[in-house]
């Protein structure tokens, strides 16, 4: 196997991006087929999503803890990829923690005399004296703070959680929840509060309504003549609770799990962290509470001091505008970053064959020295909002692409089976697009040549590739997925593949192309050189060319005819 990758080396390599069991269902089976003669020399790191960590939302991103699930991995696979010299790339989700995590749980059990407290943040106690209390025990920040919060999902981010001393308080949840009051309920409090079930089915839906909308359920309960000291106690009981807490990063005891799960990771073999949801992570009255500057800055400084302690290269994950510039700022502090622009570009190169955003875009990377990470696909949506200018600026024309071009490329994407997800406002209003889903084969209309195309384009642009394990395999959208869980697109592009499945695709032409262009790049020294844009007059041609001493690599295109052309020296 090739060498991992290091810190001096992250524009180099190719990485393999993958949940521990999205292949052959067990971490053991994906090593033993890196291992094999199809994948020999191809992937240098692995970047693992993290149900590899205890998790039980969001596909692994709402973490329990840092321990392995043993149900899908064991230290062992993991000692085994670092013989093999394959090196790791792992999550910290920095924002927000599980409901299922011993210290929100140990908050619940305890309340007020919990140690974890302040380890989270109480809503109201953060917006106390700046906002006005509901009728449903939640303090609506005033207009002038509320106006300026930027929110992932409709409404306030909260989620309402019962203490033991029968009260509900909200606390911040920017990300998921699903709340369902068991219907176990029903005959227990028909038992213990010695009422019929007709009642209790009435106080059963009211409870679970006012839950699932955030609200506090002490008004619906004392208003059909119940005592909440009687009912939450039941509550609790019957209550499944799911959610992704947000921690409060202004206290040091936030900072000392931070530090002991980087020692984790690293112990894992773990080489570069992804900083999931970091520009969450500052909170402060009047601010979007969206990558607040200048605490962003501190925060991020402060992680790659504990980071340095046990050599871990920290990659900042952030979706936003192009015209907000935010990934200049972030690579100026000195931190690689995410190509979220490239996925949107290459289809629209591909589908309106017109090279000069994407060849613009590549001229950028290397007049600012961007050390990036590039993909196609990933867990996450194809990001086409990153592509457009600052919404908050009157001048128009300041995205990568207009917001004419990215709307097109929505119906295109959406008219293929995609999906669109979008973020919301405080009130509830949608404010953004902000990804589609579908796997990318699916993207480009399922043609094997656009994804040849894409695949080439992605390999000689500047950066370090990341591959998603589906993109490789030729995945179509999964529907049935997708529509299993309301709301919850992203499933449609996490498709698990078998053993008969994957060596089935393995026969493929498209995956055999794949293959061999991964290999190419994984192998030849021109990589480690320089990138020279030819100069194409015709819009739907392309040539580029990496050179290191007197080794070559070059690339042409003929997007007009669905063509590639690969020579070297």
């Amino acid at each position: 196997m090739a060498k991992a990758l290091n810190k001096n080396q992250i524009q180099h390599g190719i990485i393999l991006n993958a949940y521990p069991d999205s292949l052959g269902g067990h971490m053991a089976y994906l090593i033993d087929l890196l291992s094999g003669d199809h994948f020999k020399d191809v992937f240098q790191s692995i970047y693992l999503l993290p149900t590899l960590f205890n998790s039980d939302l969001d596909r692994g991103f709402s973490i329990i803890d840092y321990n392995l699930n043993d149900a899908l991995v064991q230290k062992e696979d993991l000692d085994k990829l670092k013989s093999k010299g394959i090196g790791l790339k792992l999550d910290i989700v920095l924002n927000h923690l599980s409901v299922g995590a011993q210290e929100f749980k140990n908050l619940m059990m305890h309340g007020d005399a919990s140690p974890y407290v302040d380890f989270f943040i109480d809503w109201n106690r953060f917006w106390q004296g700046k906002g006005t209390l509901n009728e449903h025990g939640v303090i609506v920040p005033d207009q002038e703070f509320k106006e300026k919060l930027f929110t992932r999902k409709p409404g306030l981010p909260i989620l309402q959680v019962p203490f033991p001393d029968h009260s509900f308080r909200p606390y911040w949840n920017t990300f998921y929840q699903k709340v369902k009051l068991r219907e176990t309920f029903i005959s227990a409090a028909c038992q213990q509060l010695n009422s019929e079930k007709a009642e209790i089915e009435v106080l059963y839906n009211s409870i679970e309504q006012a839950l699932i909308n955030g609200h506090n359920p002490t008004k619906a309960i004392e208003s059909l003549g119940f005592s909440t000291a009687d009912v939450v106690p039941i509550i609790r009981e019957h209550l499944l609770l799911l959610g992704q807490m947000d921690l409060n990063a202004q206290r040091p005891e936030v900072w000392s799990y931070y530090l002991n799960t980087f020692k984790k990771l690293s112990d894992y073999g773990g080489q570069i962290i992804r900083l999931d949801a970091f520009a969450y992570l500052h909170k402060a009255v009047g601010e979007p509470n969206f990558f607040n500057l200048p605490e962003t800055w501190d925060y991020l400084n402060r992680l790659k001091e504990m980071a340095q302690e046990f050599s871990l290269v920290l990659l900042p994950e952030i979706h936003t505008q192009y015209g907000k510039h935010l990934h200049d700022q972030v690579s100026a502090e000195g931190f690689p970053i995410y190509d979220f622009f490239l996925p949107g570009l290459i289809i629209h190169t591909i589908e309106n064959k017109d090279k000069h955003a994407l060849l613009g875009w590549a001229q950028e990377i290397q007049e600012k020295g961007f050390k990036l990470i590039n993909m196609l696909g990933c867990h996450d949506g194809i990001p086409l909002l990153d592509l457009d200018g600052d919404p908050d600026q009157k001048n128009a024309g300041q995205g990568l692409l207009n917001t004419t071009q990215i709307e097109d490329l929505i119906e295109k994407i959406v008219g293929r089976g995609g999906r669109v997800k979008n973020l919301f406002g405080p009130d509830g209003e949608k404010i953004a697009y902000y990804q589609v889903n579908a796997t990318y084969f699916s993207a480009l209309g399922e043609d094997a040549d656009k994804m040849l195309m894409a695949r080439a384009l992605q390999l000689f642009m500047p950066g370090t590739p990341q591959i998603w394990y589906l993109d490789l395999f030729g995945g179509t959208n999964d529907y049935k997925a997708a529509d299993a869980e309301k709301g919850n697109h992203k499933e449609i592009n996490r498709t698990n593949l078998t053993h008969d499945q994957i060596q089935s695709s393995l026969n493929n032409s498209l995956v055999k192309q794949q293959l061999e262009l991964l290999k190419f790049r994984a192998l030849h020294p021109a990589f480690n050189g320089t990138l020279t844009i030819g100069d194409c007059v015709e819009h739907h041609l392309i040539d580029i060319c990496w050179r290191y001493q007197d080794q070559w690599a070059q690339l042409q295109v003929n997007l007009q005819e669905k063509s590639i052309n690969l020579m070297h020296s």
